[in-house]
């Protein structure tokens, strides 16, 4: 039994988090955009792993991340009650699966100007 790989001492959970981004050269954000913010799946131990990996990810993807809210675990999600739809779950379960960060949602910002 002792050639089976080893397994890491935490098991892995998959977290929601919310990116900030400003604009880079090269970002793919849409042109008069101020920057955007992405839903992610991120897999990690714990949440600051989770962050590490993600803003790790798009800093090589020529992206800008400025902030990150985290809003926890799909079962601490469930506890404050927040309505999570089949999608997102299989989304969150390919991020597991594949130890990895699955960027669920783009919504590029744009500048107000019109607002007084």
């Amino acid at each position: 039994m002792s050639d089976t790989p080893k397994k890491p001492k935490k098991p892995h959970s998959v977290y929601t988090l919310v990116v900030e981004l400003g604009r880079k050269t090269g970002d793919g954000l849409p042109k008069g955009a101020t920057g955007a913010g992405l839903m992610c799946y991120a897999s990690g131990v714990d949440e600051a792993e989770a962050v590490r990996e993600t803003v790790a990810i798009l800093k090589q993807a020529d992206m800008a991340p400025l902030d990150v809210t985290g809003y926890g675990t799909l079962e601490e999600r469930k506890e404050q009650g927040h309505d999570i739809e089949p999608d997102e779950i299989a989304l969150m379960q390919k991020a597991l699966d594949e130890n990895s960060v699955v960027v669920a949602q783009v919504t590029p910002y744009f500048g107000d100007k019109d607002k007084g």
